[in-house]
């Protein structure tokens, strides 16, 4: 049954005809609405651009002399009132910008010779020197002046140590996100797995001054010290799942700005740690971390209620890693050692590969002959 609709009979144009009395009165004079065309009234010059023939010419008209004649615009060229659908693609954009911008790059020739390199690194060096600091403007906040400069250097300090960047979709914790929680900086986050689903456990101390206590212990401690007579309690808070895992994070460092008043040594000899400066020290990873829901049914492998934590001294091993990942930056001829063991590591020949001298090898670390699989972190974490 079709929907009844309200239709205009006089398509928006109202139309008063009780202005007319020729149409109500027997023999009227239609003249008002039927003029003789001998004597036709006179035409407002700016409609007389309707009097031409479209078909004739493929110009407007406007603004002739005579009814009937008509003068064409030359300035208005002629557009089709059906045009012909164009679609703008990004991607056609991109490579026009693309080849303009190869094509500037080929006109612009770099010199990457040795000599240019260490001419444009001197420069650098002398440009800092000679600019002024007050000159100095943020890129995105142009209040905001420079008022001192740091010289950049890599944390010999924690370099041998791998950091990853964890962030939470909301503060994690039992307490509200206007009360301080002098807990979060230490909080434990271990591994875990259940039904094949791999996810995070969160622990917390239970009171503020187990977790200050604990922080103040850990930076009076070095590597070798003995264990605490007393473990700190982390007790389990709720699991986390990763939402998102960025295995390179080349743009994001953990910076400690130095200002070089820190010293160290005996009362009689003290000497600055180091020197003034940005020390930097790059991410491993980064992670994005969400609730995981509650499931009653849920198997867990290996749970854990509470956490002991205490210092335990590092192996012989550990030490031998630790000082493998500083001489990074410690030593001067790293790279270069570097180079070499890779250059020897490629001409040797793996004796315990599988088929060489007629046995089979097995790697190190094998348990009833089969080999330990080395654990990734999408592994762990799972992938985004």
């Amino acid at each position: 049954m079709p929907l009844p609709m309200v239709v205009d009979g006089e398509l928006g144009m109202p139309l008063d005809l009780s202005q007319w009395d020729c149409l109500w009165e027997e023999n009227g004079d239609d003249s008002e609405l039927n003029p003789d065309p001998s004597r036709a009234p006179k035409l407002d010059p700016k409609d007389q651009f309707l009097l031409g023939d479209p078909a004739s010419t493929p110009a407007p008209f406007l603004g002739a002399s005579t009814p009937g004649t008509s003068t064409p615009l030359a300035s208005m060229p002629h557009v089709a009132w059906l045009r012909k659908t164009e679609y703008l693609s990004r991607e056609g954009t991109s490579r026009a910008s693309l080849s303009q911008d190869l094509k500037q790059s080929q006109d612009n020739t770099i010199d990457i010779s040795r000599d240019a390199q260490l001419r444009d690194i001197e420069a650098s060096f002398a440009a800092v020197e000679d600019s002024d600091l007050a000159s100095l403007r943020h890129p995105t906040k142009p209040e905001l002046t420079a008022v001192e400069a740091f010289e950049v250097f890599p944390d010999s300090e924690i370099w041998a140590n791998a950091y990853d960047l964890f962030r939470f979709s909301e503060r994690p914790g039992d307490r509200p996100p206007d009360v301080e929680d002098p807990r979060l900086d230490c909080a434990v986050l271990r591994p875990m797995e259940a039904d094949g689903e791999h996810f995070l456990a969160y622990y917390l101390t239970k009171e503020d001054e187990d977790a200050i206590e604990f922080k103040r212990n850990r930076l009076a401690r070095s590597p070798d010290d003995p264990p605490e007579e007393e473990p700190t309690h982390f007790h389990f808070v709720r699991d986390y799942e990763t939402v998102k895992i960025e295995q390179e994070v080349p743009n994001e460092f953990l910076l400690v700005l130095d200002d070089g008043t820190a010293y160290g040594g005996d009362d009689d000899e003290k000497q600055p740690t180091r020197p003034k400066g940005a020390y930097y020290k790059n991410i491993e990873r980064k992670m994005l971390l969400k609730k995981k829901r509650v499931n009653t049914y849920e198997s867990y492998g290996d749970k854990w209620d509470i956490i002991r934590l205490t210092h335990t001294p590092m192996s012989a091993e550990e030490m031998q890693e630790r000082e493998d990942a500083l001489a990074e930056v410690a030593d001067p001829q790293y790279p270069l050692a570097r180079a070499d063991a890779d250059a020897d590591a490629e001409g040797e020949v793996d004796d315990a590969a599988p088929g060489v001298n007629g046995h089979e090898g097995h790697g190190v670390g094998d348990v009833n002959g089969a080999r330990h699989e080395i654990v990734d972190a999408v592994d762990v974490f799972g992938e985004e």
